[in-house]
């Protein structure tokens, strides 16, 4: 991770491994896989998940205001297959 992981401020994503961390105002999902080998990259994997959720845990905990929960994100539109 080049720059630090700041949760809930913008809409970039992040990829560690195969995982891919999606950024957003008001949620983050997670989606992909990750191995966290014993090695030096699983080292570093491990290290730059850990940023990302002590980022997270922190902005979390420092805002007072946060609902018991919030609505479910829309699901998308379906929309008609175009090469059929």
């Amino acid at each position: 991770m080049t720059e630090p992981f700041k949760p809930f401020a913008d809409d970039k994503s992040l990829t560690i491994g195969d995982l891919t961390i999606e950024n957003d105002a008001d949620r983050i999902a997670f989606y992909g896989d990750i191995d966290i080998t014993r090695d030096k990259l699983g080292r570093e994997h491990a290290e730059n998940l850990k940023a990302v959720l002590d980022a997270i845990c922190a902005a979390l905990a420092g805002d007072a205001a946060l609902p018991d929960r919030i609505a479910a994100p829309d699901k998308p539109d379906r929309v008609n297959n175009p090469f059929q």
